[in-house]
């Protein structure tokens, strides 16, 4: 019987992946090949999805047929939307019908299995085998949500990056699912494909990125309620005004695709008042093409994975910015976010360090192994215990012999303390979280000191 892989995929960076995958036969050939394209942004309708993006004529041939997975099931979004379990057999005739699928075997490879769209996507076809690929440093920690029975029991395997050589990815471990890499030659090659594609596409957008400049990467933090929109903007000044310190007069600003346009303002005025120059890339392409066509100086940023491309793929200077305060926000702990930051804060310099940048080199795979290794199984325990019992003893070690004001950050006292770890609330003291009284004073003695300070 004839088969057909279903790829479901939301980023350009997510499809390069795939297309590096398919290249080297780590995903082997099918009868046809559909990519499910699903537009992901908040608001679909105002944003072009990744078939739209410069670049993506390039990875278009790789496949028989393109669909829009957003249009399938209009007007609802496809991060919200899960079948009814009476519904589910419904869906896939439906889906198989639309997409002329007949009775041919499926397979899925799917990116971010824990939630919808892939979830949906895996559950409509109860009997296909699964593949999941990681476009990010999210696959190097735990598995947030559970999956269920009739999805957890179908994954082989989870493709990924070597973006941390020496790493492991935690991600669906705790099914026996193995991780393969996809290799990173075969990844740059197809980027470079991709890079000369969104040239031809946009070839004068990208005339006016400076090359040696400082590529400084945008993230937008406030809308998933991280960060305020002024601590936001503090966190974007300081990039230019770390990039200004180290040196470059040249500075080149990526804002986040969905960041609003006003936002840019302060920064121009930053930037001037320093005496640099600043450009405004606001073109939709993949960092990797500015990695290749401009060849930046210096990249730094938030915890964007585009730092570790910039770093392990093509040898760039990188820096971070606000991973700290980034540690401390995040909530719940077991934020999903929470492994690429640590990741970030733990691998880079800080760009206000500027003896720290000029110095760093990228820590080998035996130093990752060796210490890196050790903190993220921490946190990933930390961040999902009852999927990790394994992880128990090692992370007890670990807390008892390296937990000093140097890794406290990566922790919360609370979080230690509910899993009964190294680092807990004294037994005598537990009481004092929940005691009203003392809750009272402490806010109390806050507003007195912030009020004389001010």
């Amino acid at each position: 019987m004839a088969t057909t892989q279903l790829f479901l995929a939301s980023t350009l960076y997510g499809a390069a992946t795939l297309a590096a995958a398919m290249d080297v036969g780590t995903i082997p050939p099918a009868d046809r090949r559909i990519l499910v394209v699903s537009n992901n942004a908040s608001v679909p309708e105002t944003h072009p999805g990744l078939d739209l993006a410069p670049g993506f004529e390039a990875l278009r041939s790789r496949f028989d047929r393109l669909v829009s997975w957003n249009e399938v099931i209009l007007p609802l979004h496809p991060g919200g939307w899960t079948p009814r379990a009476n519904e589910v057999p419904m869906w896939e005739r439906h889906l198989r019908m639309l997409w002329q699928l007949g009775d041919n075997d499926v397979e899925l490879i799917v990116e971010s299995l824990q939630v919808p769209p892939a979830l949906s996507f895996a559950q409509i076809f109860l009997g296909a085998p699964i593949t999941v690929y990681a476009d990010g440093l999210m696959s190097y920690g735990p598995t947030r949500n559970k999956l269920g029975l009739l999805v957890d029991t179908r994954i082989d395997r989870l493709l990924h990056l070597d973006l941390v050589p020496g790493l492991e990815p935690l991600l669906l471990t705790e099914f026996g699912v193995p991780s393969q890499v996809v290799p990173s030659a075969e990844f740059t090659k197809v980027l470079t494909e991709v890079a000369d594609a969104a040239e031809a596409a946009v070839g004068r957008d990208l005339d006016g990125v400076p090359r040696d400049a400082a590529l400084l990467l945008g993230q937008y933090l406030s809308a998933l309620g991280i960060l305020s929109a002024d601590e936001e903007e503090q966190l974007h000044l300081s990039l230019i005004r770390g990039a200004v310190a180290l040196g470059h007069k040249k500075i080149v600003f990526k804002p986040h695709p969905t960041a609003p346009a006003h936002w840019m303002e302060p920064l121009r005025a930053e930037a001037a008042g320093l005496g640099a120059e600043l450009t405004v890339l606001d073109t939709p392409v993949l960092a990797e093409v500015i990695y290749q066509r401009a060849r930046p100086a210096l990249v730094a940023g938030c915890f964007s994975t585009a730092l570790l491309t910039a770093s392990v793929l093509y040898g760039i200077p990188v820096a971070r910015t606000g991973t700290g305060l980034l540690l401390d926000r995040l909530a719940p702990y077991q934020n999903s976010n929470r492994v690429p930051v640590t990741l970030v804060h733990a691998m880079l310099p800080d760009l206000a360090d500027a003896a720290a940048v000029r110095g760093w080199a990228p820590p080998s795979p035996e130093q990752v192994a060796a210490e890196l290794k050790p903190l993220l199984r921490a946190v990933g325990y930390c961040m999902q215990a009852q999927a990790h019992p394994e992880l128990r003893d090692e992370t007890v070690a670990w807390l008892g012999a390296h937990l000093t004001a140097e890794t406290w950050p990566y922790f919360k006292r609370r979080r230690l303390t509910s899993l009964g770890l190294p680092g807990a609330v004294p037994a005598r003291l537990a009481f004092v979280p929940r005691n009203r009284t003392v809750r009272r004073v402490a806010r109390r003695a806050r507003a007195l000191k912030k009020a004389a300070l001010g």
